[in-house]
């Protein structure tokens, strides 16, 4: 039980080992609070797990983007050629899986090692355990050999993250895999169905493909819901192009294992009634998260402001509960991003432990999609643009641009494109930007400074771009969609 005296084994505890909830701890100590972090990764249906950092670390973030960066790197090596490189027997370059993984995996590995030497060195105590609420200020961790360690804190802080759901469907938890299982899967993935077209699904898509694995993605509704749909397009023509195949408007009915291993996966398409099937040698879902907040008991802490989908609803990251919190993925309508999840993270325990009156500004994050082509953005799209202020009050200046590293070999050109979504009176303050092309993360994240401090149209206009950069492209818009002008320039220097 919570002592009657007000006295605490800690000042904090934060539930959840991942970003979020390690930046709020490491704060919290930074301002002489004692803290604990418990930690637990429950294994997916195919029985991986993984080290202290969370989503992030482990299977999201970091193993994706090296995921892309191999798929990058295979096609850099056929290009290569045509600059002039000698490289022996073209033909023959494949990606070895079992070296990719191996490389990938220990990589995270350290960086496991790493957080938990940082923790030892600031003197956070990490329980690795599941913890649950007994009390609105007692927690009890189940430890990994089934025993119990209980504990108080005076502030709790949720970080328990999310993990992939599986639609209700015979076969998908028997038989597919998640992003959970991907990056360190035991075998190379082969012909690959991919059940999902958020930015997970065409993330594990693209680089698939581009490793040499075919895919297909189902496309329930649309792809990248709550992304601009312009630019989502772009990034599906230029997946198409390449080689992934998409069924829209479908749903899985059902996933069979067969004697030969393989898996036989039935869907329906919804506006045809017409059902396919056909073989894989893996099913990826990637069909949504949910919040791991079921095994919290928070019943018992009094916790009651919980979505649909198991997440915690809080303007401020406070619960209904003062001392009880929320940072991350955890988190209802907040973007389900790293960055977002260590800056609110920090500048809550600062609003704990120093009197810091700052809250987390969710607006304008920028983010972006790490698909073949990349597509990066900040603030609004082009439909959340007219919806807020109307079509008449929003004015869109777009281009399609000829990137440098393009002419040689001679690539695809067609999906390069750019728009800012801005409001029509002077000044024409800038309320989106979108950027589908090369290094698209790179290239969104200074705008993405520059809209926070109000950017408008004029001040783009004025800004001298680096020549040849695919950056320069935002410098260089002045075709507005309404004007009806072709927004394809006449030249890399025009």
């Amino acid at each position: 039980m919570a002592p009657i005296d007000g006295t605490f084994d800690y000042d904090l505890a934060v539930i959840g080992g991942g970003s979020g909830g390690l930046a709020c701890a490491k704060e919290a100590v930074n301002h002489g609070a004692r803290v604990a972090v418990l930690d637990y990764v429950t294994p997916s249906p195919q029985g991986t797990k993984w080290g202290l950092g969370g989503t992030c670390v482990n299977v999201g973030c970091i193993p994706k983007k090296l995921m892309h960066q191999a798929a990058l790197l295979g096609e850099s090596i056929h290009e290569a050629v045509s600059y002039g490189w000698q490289i022996p027997d073209l033909d023959s370059i494949k990606i070895n899986w079992a070296n990719l993984t191996e490389s990938v995996q220990n990589h995270i590995k350290s960086v496991n090692w790493v957080t938990r030497v940082d923790l030892r060195d600031k003197k956070i105590e990490y329980i690795n355990g599941l913890g649950e609420f007994k009390d609105p200020h007692t927690i009890v961790a189940t430890l990994k050999n089934g025993s119990k360690k209980e504990l108080t804190a005076k502030h709790v802080v949720l970080a328990v993250g999310g993990r992939p759901n599986y639609p209700d469907i015979p076969g998908a938890i028997e038989y597919c895999i998640s992003s959970d299982d991907i990056f360190s899967l035991g075998h190379p993935p082969g012909k690959t169905l991919v059940v999902g077209a958020g930015y997970i699904g065409l993330e594990c898509a693209g680089f698939l493909n581009s490793l040499g694995f075919p895919a297909t993605v189902l496309v329930r509704s649309v792809p990248l819901r709550g992304f601009d749909q312009q630019m989502a397009s772009m990034i599906t023509n230029e997946m198409e192009q390449r080689g992934v195949n998409f069924e829209h408007k479908t749903i899985p009915l059902s996933i069979e294992k067969l004697e030969s291993g393989k898996l036989k996966a039935r869907w329906l398409n919804t506006q045809t009634q017409e059902q396919k099937e056909d073989v894989f040698d893996t099913v990826l879902m990637a069909t949504g998260r949910y919040a791991l907040t079921k095994a919290l008991n928070l019943d018992v802490a009094g916790v009651k402001c919980l979505s649909e989908t198991g997440k915690v609803i809080a303007d401020t990251e406070q619960t209904n509960v003062a001392h009880i919190y929320a940072v991350g993925d955890v988190l209802e309508g907040r973007p389900e991003l790293t960055p977002v999840a260590i800056h609110a993270g920090r500048l809550l325990a600062r609003r704990i432990f120093a009197d810091s009156p700052h809250q987390m500004d969710y607006e304008n994050v920028a983010t972006t999609v790490f698909t073949p082509l990349e597509y990066g953005c900040v603030g609004l799209s082009e439909e959340a643009a007219i919806q807020r202020f109307g079509t008449e009050n929003i004015e869109v200046y777009h281009q399609f641009y000829k990137p440098t590293e393009f002419f040689i070999p001679q690539r695809n050109i067609r999906n390069c494109y750019l728009k800012a979504v801005a409001m029509r009176a002077a000044p024409q303050k800038v309320l989106g930007l979108h950027f589908v092309g090369p290094v698209a993360g790179e290239v969104i994240q200074g705008f993405a400074a520059a809209i926070k401090c109000g950017l408008t149209m004029e001040h783009l206009m004025n800004t001298v771009g680096i020549h040849p950069t695919v950056a320069e492209e935002f410098t260089r818009l002045n075709i507005t969609k309404r004007s009806g002008k072709d927004p394809n320039p006449a030249s890399c220097c025009s």
